[in-house]
């Protein structure tokens, strides 16, 4: 009976949120200058993108307030001048309702425990921004654990890494209208213009879906520029500059990007990249958008050679390698080359 009588309570509490959400949705609607107006947004997480993200929205005129599980991070925000609590909890007094809290932690267990920190703190009518790279079907879980509690829930796929402070962020953002409705002018502010680089690509968890695939594709591009230079190189009777080309290429070439003008940054520092270690990582959104395809039974042969490519990175002690030579010798005589 009492397990009844709560999942009334939850399911009446759930309406009266979602009447709430809706009348705020038809205020926004009604104001003209939402989109540019200054907000109160709380901030957790001052690493390289949430403490750029931060000071990116400052300066357009929001008040951030900001969080850190680390005392020496906070203390150093707040010596630089940002607006610093010491805890989650502080954010129900130093921020008016209805709260928006941005959630700029690594993904995995540091945005789950922040998330459901967050859901025993923040109030029916508040809202979680999830910036960092979760999966979403998990956003879509946690956003629905918020909601039986009356919090909103927002996923921003967030691209544009170190350079965002100065040249602004690409948000690929999912939630309700209202709930998007509601951040808007956040997004607009770190976006690199107002009116683009920033979209409401759907509902709950589609921000995160475009942001996988967004990632997937990266590591296709990087794969192949990877490829070609290699082999410029290889070319020794030419002996091609790969610096110079990189550099031609950025103006006029069809296969000019952002990532060729990194590229390019990268080789005219050291075109041999004789210091960097060939160990490439992955962070996940590879591998969850190559699940997805197989999912879905659609075909990535590019995407999932690139993350296989990661994979061989790493692998040191080359055995698969080491056994092919091996076979070679065993059914055909083939040579091998021993180590001295």
């Amino acid at each position: 009976m009492r397990l009844r009588v709560h999942i009334a309570s939850c399911w009446r509490a759930s309406k009266r949120s979602a009447a709430c959400w809706r009348r705020r949705a038809d205020d926004t609607a009604r104001d003209p200058n939402h989109r540019r107006k200054a907000m109160n947004i709380g901030m957790v997480g001052l690493g390289r993108m949430g403490g750029n993200m931060s000071e990116r929205l400052r300066r357009g005129g929001h008040r951030v307030v900001s969080y850190d599980r680390d005392p020496d991070t906070r203390q150093a925000a707040a010596a630089s001048g940002c607006e610093v609590v010491d805890s989650l909890e502080g954010f129900v007094e130093a921020l008016p309702a209805p709260r928006v809290v941005w959630v700029m932690v690594p993904s995995g267990n540091p945005t789950e425990a922040t998330v459901a920190a967050l859901g025993d703190v923040l109030e029916s009518g508040d809202l979680v921004v999830d910036g960092g790279n979760s999966n979403y079907n998990d956003s879509m879980r946690r956003g629905e654990s918020l909601r039986r509690k009356g919090i909103e829930m927002v996923d921003a796929g967030v691209s544009g890494g170190i350079w965002g402070l100065a040249e602004g962020y690409c948000l690929m953002v999912g939630g309700s209208e209202e709930a998007v409705a509601l951040v808007e002018p956040v997004f607009r502010t770190l976006a690199p213009t107002p009116e683009k680089g920033y979209a409401h690509v759907g509902p709950l968890g589609s921000g995160h879906f475009v942001k996988m695939v967004h990632n997937g594709i990266e590591y296709g591009l990087m794969q192949a520029y990877a490829e070609g230079f290699e082999l410029m190189r290889a070319k020794q009777s030419f002996d091609l500059d790969v610096a110079q080309i990189a550099e031609i290429w950025r103006h006029g070439s069809v296969v000019r990007s952002w990532l060729l003008d990194l590229t390019a940054a990268a080789l005219e520092e050291d075109d041999s990249l004789s210091g960097i270690v060939p160990w490439v990582d992955d962070s996940g959104e590879g591998r969850w958008t190559v699940e997805e395809s197989i999912e879905l039974a659609v075909p990535l042969p590019v995407i999932s050679m690139a993350l296989q490519a990661r994979f061989r990175s790493r692998d040191e002690t080359q055995f698969g390698f080491r056994l092919l030579a091996a076979m070679r010798n065993q059914f055909g005589g083939h040579a091998v080359r021993r180590q001295s």
